[in-house]
C-alpha cells in the first residue's frame, strides 16, 4: 500500500523567520504562515473567512534563504511534509506539535512587500546559481535572401482523415 504526506500551501508569513545556527554549521528557520480561505454565507450573503497557521520548518541553505528575504507579510508557496514532534516540558507534561517540513519554497509577489527592492523574485531549494557574466554584444543576423526559403507547402491537398 502506498501512503503519501505532502503538503502544498500559499499564505503570508504571520512575522520575521527565527533562524538559529548549530555548532555543526547546519541552519534551521522558523516561521508561522497564514492561509485565509473566504466564502459568502448563503444564509446571511455577509463574507465570511477562516484563517488557519502553520508552523514551518526550513532547514540548511533553504533556512539561510529564508532568513535572509523572508518578512512578517511576504507571500510564499511552499511544499514539504508534515512532521509531529514530542516532547516533555518542564512541569514533565507530555507535549506535542505539528510541523510542516518545507522541501521547496517560492517567494510570491514583490520584494518590496517583503522589504526588498526589486520587481519580482523567487528561491529554489538548492544554492543560488553563480551570477552570469554578460554576453558579449553580437551584431544581428542579416536576413536571408527571399530566393533561399522553401516554397510554400500547398495545404489543400492535405487527407482530412487525421486521427485526432
Amino acid at each position: 500500500m502506498m501512503a503519501v504526506n505532502k503538503v502544498i500551501l500559499v499564505g503570508n508569513l504571520g512575522r520575521d523567520p527565527e533562524v538559529r545556527t548549530f555548532p555543526s554549521g547546519g541552519q534551521v528557520a522558523n516561521v508561522t504562515l497564514a492561509t485565509t480561505e473566504r466564502w459568502k454565507d448563503r444564509q446571511s450573503g455577509e463574507m465570511r473567512e477562516h484563517t488557519e497557521w502553520h508552523r514551518l520548518v526550513f532547514n540548511d541553505r533553504l533556512a539561510e534563504i529564508a532568513g535572509q528575504y523572508l518578512r512578517k507579510g511576504s507571500q510564499i508557496y511552499v511544499e514539504g511534509s508534515i512532521r509531529t514532534r514530542k516532547w516533555t516540558d518542564q512541569s514533565g507534561q507530555e507535549r506535542s506539535t505539528s510541523e510542516i517540513r518545507v522541501d521547496n519554497m517560492q517567494m510570491l509577489g514583490s520584494r518590496n512587500a517583503a522589504g526588498g527592492d526589486d520587481a519580482s523574485y523567487d528561491a529554489p531549494r538548492r544554492a543560488a546559481p553563480a551570477p552570469r557574466a554578460a554576453a558579449p554584444a553580437r551584431p544581428a543576423p542579416a536576413p536571408a535572401p527571399a530566393a533561399a526559403q522553401p516554397p510554400a507547402a500547398d495545404l489543400g491537398d492535405m487527407d482530412d482523415d487525421i486521427p485526432f
